[in-house]
């Protein structure tokens, strides 16, 4: 498949797990990718992997001057930015809310919303003339024990998905997708040392892989996808069917 040839991605947070997943679902289809994380070892490690038509730029997701130096390498190194995927994210605070630190809600939501608004913002006014991808949740559609502020900024992501649709049409689509449990490094504690357990719920019979929302992010982000804005792609499996019956 070569539905991005000569196109150009920036994905946040794509160093490793979902992230660097779908740079690579792009790049298989024909993509220039730019990635950015906060490690500059776990950069160049994924640019190996990804190759000559990927680069990276280091920083922190929500840091206004990481946030202009990377549109900037992209517009430098390619000329013009046709995708964007903010998939960066942090979920630092676990239990209930009345005892999580106020403090931590507040980085919370710069990371995970207020750092979508303005990357967003930042690639439309640097020239994003095709499709967003916003990386939501499962724990912004429904009570999330324990991370509840996570959930609260996914569901955040969800709504900010369908006003920016609403004020960047028709030049640029913006879609988001919501996973449940994927295996990486991020998720681990849900479901290690206890997978089969973590698994009963999925009606499909096992937690989600990275390429099982890379794929879906890469329909999205296409032409194939071309009459689509404004929604969010549930990717859980089915478990939602099975909590619905």
């Amino acid at each position: 498949m070569d539905r991005f040839t000569d196109r150009v991605a920036l994905i946040t947070g794509g160093s490793r797990g979902i992230g660097f997943a779908i740079a690579r679902r792009l790049v298989a289809e024909g993509a220039s990718v730019v990635i950015t994380g906060r490690r500059q070892e776990s950069l160049d490690e994924a640019v190996a992997v990804l190759g000559a038509r990927a680069s990276a730029v280091a920083g922190k997701a929500d840091d206004a001057d990481h946030r202009a130096r990377a549109i900037a390498h992209v517009i430098e190194r390619h000329g013009h930015v046709d995708h964007l995927v903010n998939n960066a994210g942090i979920n630092p605070a676990w239990g209930p809310l009345r005892e999580v630190e106020i403090a931590l809600a507040h980085k919370i939501l710069a990371v995970n919303v207020v750092a979508t608004l303005e990357w967003t913002r930042d690639a439309v006014a640097a020239g994003l003339g095709r499709s967003v991808v916003n990386l939501s949740s499962v724990s912004g559609l429904s009570a999330s024990p324990n991370i509840g502020l996570y959930g609260i900024s996914k569901a955040a992501i969800i709504n900010l998905t369908v006003q920016l649709a609403e004020e960047l049409a028709p030049r640029v689509r913006v879609n988001a997708v919501a996973p449940a449990v994927v295996k990486t490094a991020f998720a681990r504690a849900l479901y290690e040392g206890r997978e089969a357990e973590a698994s009963a719920p999925y009606p499909l019979g096992r937690l989600g892989e990275v390429d099982d929302v890379a794929g879906p992010v890469a329909f999205l982000l296409s032409d194939d996808a071309a009459w689509i804005t404004g929604q969010t792609v549930v990717i859980d499996g089915g478990a939602s069917i099975r909590s619905a019956l």
